[in-house]
């Protein structure tokens, strides 16, 4: 954010812009089904000065794949859960291939 761009921080995915009850609304969903992922620690709204939760875009994109779940008859606690190991594959996946490109670069610089 800059003093030219007072409202970058709008298009940062990770700004708190959403109260509880308009990201239950976006999602199509209740307060108490972003109270019970919240429970689970899929995701942790920040507060604001007056306690209220408030909810970035990158949780109300994990919130949706939770309530996709759900949906499909998955208990919130299991797709939390679901949605934590997800993450973690993806991650560990990733760390993965970070790891495979230096040792192929190496086989084939021994190979030339």
């Amino acid at each position: 954010m800059t003093a030219e761009d007072p409202l970058g921080r709008l298009d940062n995915d990770d700004y708190p812009a959403y109260t509880m009850g308009r990201a239950a609304e976006i999602l199509g969903t209740t307060p108490a089904f972003l109270r019970a992922i919240g429970e689970a620690r899929l995701i942790t709204p920040l507060r604001s000065e007056g306690g209220h939760r408030r909810y970035s875009r990158y949780q109300l994109k994990i919130a949706a794949r939770a309530r996709e779940l759900v949906d499909q008859g998955t208990p919130v606690e299991a797709a939390c859960r679901i949605i934590i190991l997800e993450d973690q594959l993806d991650e560990a996946q990733c760390i993965n291939e970070e790891l495979r490109r230096p040792a192929a670069r190496s086989r084939s610089k021994s190979e030339a």
